[in-house]
């Protein structure tokens, strides 16, 4: 039997990452054929999808329902000069209720005329990348360090990301992510309050503050653009970042 269109368009997903699949195929039984048996993924993924399969799901509680009031405020937020030159600001995205939550730096050209964080060929690919592990852009929440578009895709100043701390703080506060996937040089780096290289901080668990919420450092989309070579490391922190989860 051959695969499904949901395997096929998974390996589409892992191929994108410059993830080579393969088949593992069960052998036949003369008693039992089980037709789900042709599975494609990565060695690595299918053992952390076996792993995750047998950990029960933990309920969650339900949250303050303060949303609707705190993006109301970064929309209409003049902390910082940024506000002076955005077609809008960027709160966040995603479901409010979500055990994931990635953290880029700052919105760029296509995300302030959205409103919504990594939207173009960066935000894409962290679509693809989401997806090779199982994970929808609906289901998991997404924001950034600051929530205005910098000038020409700059980096944000430290003063710009320190006006923007309190609302990211909060916005952690009122989720409760179970993980944290800092997406880049300036994420981590505010986020671990560090200014290590994004290389050296890979492959190791962190913590958020003092809220001991795991965080796994990994390269931005828009750098894996750049340079596609590095596409397999990036897998390995989503897998890290998956292990920790379960």
């Amino acid at each position: 039997m051959g695969p499904t269109d949901q395997q096929l368009q998974r390996r589409q997903y892992l191929e994108a990452m410059g993830i080579q699949t393969w088949q593992l195929r069960q052998p036949q039984s003369d008693t039992q054929t089980d037709p789900k048996s042709d599975i494609v993924q990565p060695a690595e993924e299918f053992l952390v999808a076996k792993l995750a399969d047998s950990t029960p799901a933990i309920p969650r509680s339900p949250l303050n329902d303060d949303w609707p009031t705190l993006e109301a405020e970064i929309k209409s937020c003049t902390r910082c000069e940024l506000h002076q030159q955005r077609t809008q600001s960027v709160p966040g995205v995603g479901n409010h209720n979500a055990d994931w939550m990635v953290i880029g730096e700052a919105p760029g050209a296509d995300e302030d005329k959205q409103g919504e964080p990594f939207v173009g060929r960066a935000g894409k690919l962290l679509d693809q990348m989401l997806l090779a592990i199982g994970l929808k852009r609906e289901t998991v929440y997404i924001t950034n360090i600051v929530k205005c578009r910098p000038p020409n895709n700059r980096d944000p100043k430290p003063e710009e990301a320190a006006s923007c701390e309190a609302y990211l703080k909060q916005q952690v506060s009122m989720l409760q992510p179970k993980i944290i996937l800092a997406v880049g040089r300036i994420a981590a780096h505010n986020l671990l309050k560090t200014d290590q290289r994004v290389g050296a901080m890979r492959g190791q668990r962190f913590e958020y503050a003092d809220t001991g919420i795991p965080v796994v450092v990994t390269y931005h989309p828009a750098y894996l653009l750049r340079s596609p070579a590095e596409k397999r490391k990036a897998w390995d922190d989503l897998l890290l970042a998956r292990r920790l989860m379960s």
